[in-house]
């Protein structure tokens, strides 16, 4: 099982697994890799609430590492427009889908060399939190 590339600005890996063990892997994942949850929508709930609409599973997480994000804020103040890294969830054909924005594409946004070395620790920690659902995907087939 490997990452998809599937757009430009993230990176994502399918689990066939329910959402609920999904959401509880990808939390224990990022929190491996020093993130912290900030944010969190439910969007399936706010939907329901503020709009009275039915829509599938889907969960946006805010997620924070806080050792990297001083260092962005210390570098660049308006950088905390493109903060946290987000993360979510959605179901889709029977699978929980995991997408992580791709850091070094969005703080590509900001051009400067300080910046794009943390995106770059920002990225690798992201994608080793999606290689271990895939490993954890892998050993449970």
């Amino acid at each position: 099982m490997t990452i998809s590339h599937d757009t430009g600005y993230t990176f994502s890996i399918r689990l066939p697994i329910p959402f609920g063990d999904a959401e509880r892997r990808v939390r224990a994942a990022l929190q491996k890799e020093g993130f912290g949850i900030l944010t969190e929508v439910d969007i399936q709930t706010a939907f329901r609430e503020k709009l009275e609409r039915s829509f599938r599973p889907y969960k946006i997480l805010g997620a924070c590492n806080p050792s990297l994000a001083y260092e962005a804020l210390s570098s660049e103040l308006e950088i905390g427009a493109l903060l946290p890294c987000n993360v979510i969830l959605y179901e889709e054909g029977g699978e929980v889908v995991v997408s992580a924005m791709d850091p070094e594409a969005v703080l590509s946004l900001v051009s400067r060399p300080e910046v794009e070395k943390i995106a770059g620790e920002v990225r690798g920690r992201l994608e080793r939190a999606l290689e271990q659902l895939a490993r954890s995907r892998e050993a449970n087939e």
